[in-house]
């Protein structure tokens, strides 16, 4: 097998363990040279490289498209945050760490975001918000 074909079942591989197999067909559709530059490259060599466990690189990239206020691909990363397992409520806590350190403007879109996510696998067109009873 040559270095393209591994790169590239590496990546496959990776993108099923996210939970991502059909991801970046559009990339596939209008370049193929992206797409298998996005799969050999980005998730054949940089997701599998050993110093950091995937769960620590998705937790790593969801921060970064949440500082950056990346609206669909934050929703691709909480997607496969849940499917490694990273809870509602751990992607909540680090959505409010963003929130503390890059602004309140980037956590709130990236909540808006994962709420249409959870709204989506839930079955729903959107999350009904309900205001909490005020502490007294």
């Amino acid at each position: 097998m040559d270095e393209y074909q591994a790169r590239m079942e590496r990546g496959f591989r990776m993108l099923k363990r996210l939970g991502r197999e059909g991801a970046m067909m559009h990339q596939k559709e209008i370049y193929p040279d992206l797409y298998d530059l996005s799969v050999g490259h980005l998730f054949g060599d940089i997701w599998t490289r050993k110093h950091l466990n995937v769960r620590d690189r998705e937790l790593i990239t969801l921060t970064i498209v949440a500082v950056l206020a990346y609206g669909s691909g934050i929703q691709s990363h909480c997607r496969s945050a849940l499917h490694l397992g990273i809870t509602k409520e751990q992607i909540m806590e680090l959505l409010l760490q963003v929130g503390a350190y890059a602004g309140w403007p980037r956590m709130a879109n990236a909540a808006r975001e994962f709420g249409k996510v959870l709204a989506a696998d839930a079955g729903k067109k959107t999350v009904k918000h309900k205001p909490r009873a005020k502490k007294r």
